[in-house]
């Protein structure tokens, strides 16, 4: 029963159009492509929804982002077709409108890290949270790290919410900058002082990690909003470092089997944990404005 890979249910194709109006140059910082002319990696840990670069630019025309990243699935392996070819259809429509965050192997050449950050790839991707995300190994990625330091790229990092004291070394010990998605997987149950959303606030106070506050249906206490106890960790996110901070909707919310959120949804609780229009601008703007070099 272990080998068998579960069907991950739909995003909800019927987005509601928010409540607040997003900044102009919006960035949602974190989706993935999912369509059947892409071959899936037969090492992946489940099935993904289809969810196509039509059903991306529908959503986003309708929450009002202009600007997208694509970050590379686990269920692709280290083929970042799918990525790459909605990036530059994006950037081919508007031009310096899509990056792309993508996945390689420990000896990837120069050359391809050279076409990779022409086309607008901006970091590597290191997620231990999903079965086939993660094709180098933990031990290797300092040297990794050297070879991506001079195109001022940065990691992307996915683990188990649990795993963050155990990586803090890890972490601190990294020559590049990195990004951590989805408040790191850490529960909104377990309250802004438990010890791993303390490491997490010790992170960001350092300097060197930007967080993405992706995800509130994958940390709240309920699938589905109000994520209000996934705001006090939004604030103290924010309070810690507003100039490292970025947002994210997580479309199509891959490793999902019971219920989706409206991504009009998840908006609206961006709206409601800042509502300084000054604040929501940084972080929809100009933070990841500057960190993948718009």
């Amino acid at each position: 029963m272990d080998d068998i890979i579960k069907d991950c249910i739909a995003p909800d194709r019927n987005p509601r159009k928010p409540d607040i109006e997003l900044p102009k140059g919006s960035v949602d910082t974190h989706v993935h492509i999912f369509d059947q002319k892409y071959k899936l990696s037969p090492g992946r840990g489940y099935n993904p929804p289809d969810s196509t670069l039509a059903d991306l630019d529908h959503l986003h025309e309708v929450l009002g982002i202009d600007r997208v990243v694509f970050t590379q699935p686990s269920v692709y392996g280290t083929d970042n077709s799918a990525i790459l070819d909605g990036m530059m259809s994006r950037n081919d429509k508007v031009a310096n409108t899509a990056r792309a965050v993508v996945a390689v192997d420990g000896d990837v050449k120069e050359s391809e890290l050279e076409k990779f950050e022409s086309l607008g790839v901006r970091g590597i991707r290191l997620n231990t949270d999903n079965k086939g995300g993660m094709p180098v190994d933990m031990r290797d990625i300092g040297e990794l790290a050297e070879k991506i330091k001079d195109f001022g790229w940065h990691f992307e990092f996915l683990f188990p919410g649990k795993d963050i004291l155990e990586l803090m070394p890890t972490f601190k010990s990294l020559s590049i900058p990195m990004s951590i998605g989805h408040f790191a997987y850490q529960p909104a149950t377990s309250g802004i002082d438990a010890l791993g959303f303390q490491a997490l606030l010790e992170l960001v106070k350092d300097g060197n990690t930007w967080i993405k506050i992706s995800g509130a249906n994958r940390v709240s206490e309920t699938d589905l909003p109000p994520y209000d106890d996934v705001k006090p960790m939004a604030q103290k996110l924010i309070d810690a470092a507003p100039e490292r901070i970025m947002w994210g909707t997580d479309w199509p919310h891959p490793n999902k089997y019971e219920v989706n959120p409206n991504d009009g949804d998840l908006v609206n609780a961006f709206g409601e944990w800042v509502n300084d229009e000054a604040m929501r601008k940084k972080i929809m703007t100009d933070n990841p404005g500057e960190f993948y070099r718009f």
